[in-house]
């Protein structure tokens, strides 16, 4: 394949800068290009003087391709008609075509007071009572036992004894761990792993974290391996969606970008990690809120849906 220095007078991008940045990881060629795991050039560019600019070149180049991916992991990946699970609202589910698919990592991201938190313990309810168990990761105190037993109790058409059933049934099938760093994130989700393998927990079928971005963010300002331990988190969990069929929530924030906009937390390192991105917004006049399409693998971005909350539910 051609060297990259023959390729500027087309790619006026791929400038001398940027080439000898590629020279600095023994990229000489294209070839040499598509081999380097683009993430990870993403995060050595904190180590160069030209940072900024080297993360927008290699954006707009992972906007232009889309990965590699197995031929026979496409098909077998459509012949397991995977599941989707219910997020706890009807038209959120709608909108998704079923709701949450198993196999896959959603990000919703949403400021505070947007939701974020209710269409996670909704979910976690809707699935507990029908599906089988739930991981509850709870970065900020955020799980409240008290708000599931009422989501239960109000989405129950049900008798007495029947909700207390059902109510018991839900409590059982979700674990809930206080988790306040990275580290510990990594020790969970590794002793996770350890347990489908060996299937202890082979009935897990979602796995929630809110906030992943409250334990990612702290370490961002340790330069480059901050990054690698985020790009690490978010790898090891799509693999364990992908190899044990489990529906995989996470709540990121909002933080302020250009010209006085908001913009999802994390970074351009992890935008792309995600199967599915979701951006969560409430009107606070009127109450009712949206959730918008910003990435996802079989609709259109920009696809929009509003819904309501039940006042009393918003958290």
């Amino acid at each position: 394949m051609a060297a990259l220095m023959y390729l500027e007078c087309d790619y006026p991008l791929i400038d001398s800068d940027f080439r000898n940045f590629c020279a600095s990881h023994n990229i000489i060629s294209v070839e040499d290009f598509l081999l380097h795991d683009l993430y990870v050039l993403v995060i050595s560019t904190e180590q160069h003087h030209n940072s900024e600019r080297l993360k927008e070149v290699l954006t707009i180049i992972n906007k232009q391709h889309q990965p590699w991916v197995d031929g026979q992991e496409l098909l077998d990946d459509a012949l397991q008609n995977k599941r989707f699970l219910p997020t706890g609202c009807r038209s959120i589910d709608t909108f998704l075509h079923g709701g949450l698919r198993e196999g896959y990592l959603t990000e919703l991201v949403g400021t505070s007071s947007s939701g974020k938190t209710q269409i996670c313990l909704q979910a976690a309810s809707a699935v507990a009572k029908s599906w089988g168990k739930i991981v509850f990761l709870d970065s900020g105190n955020s799980f409240s036992p008290k708000r599931v037993a009422q989501i239960v109790t109000q989405t129950s058409d049900l008798s007495a004894y029947e909700v207390d059933k059902a109510l018991q049934e839900v409590m059982n099938n979700v674990v809930c761990f206080s988790v306040f760093d990275i580290f510990t994130l990594f020790e969970v989700l590794h002793q996770l792993k350890n347990n489908l393998r060996s299937q202890k927990d082979q009935h897990i079928r979602m796995l929630i974290i809110d906030s992943i971005s409250s334990l990612i963010a702290p370490i961002l300002g340790g330069g480059a391996h901050g990054h690698a331990l985020m790009v690490s988190v978010g790898f090891l969990l799509k693999r364990l969606a992908h190899e044990h069929d489990i529906s995989i929530l996470v709540t990121n924030h909002m933080v302020a970008g250009e010209k006085g906009t908001s913009k999802p937390a994390l970074g351009e390192s992890w935008r792309s990690i995600p199967h599915i991105r979701l951006l969560l917004s409430k009107d606070q006049i009127s109450n009712i809120s949206s959730i918008s399409v910003v990435r996802h693998p079989q609709m259109a971005t920009g696809d929009r849906v509003e819904f309501a909350f039940q006042q009393h539910q918003v958290l």
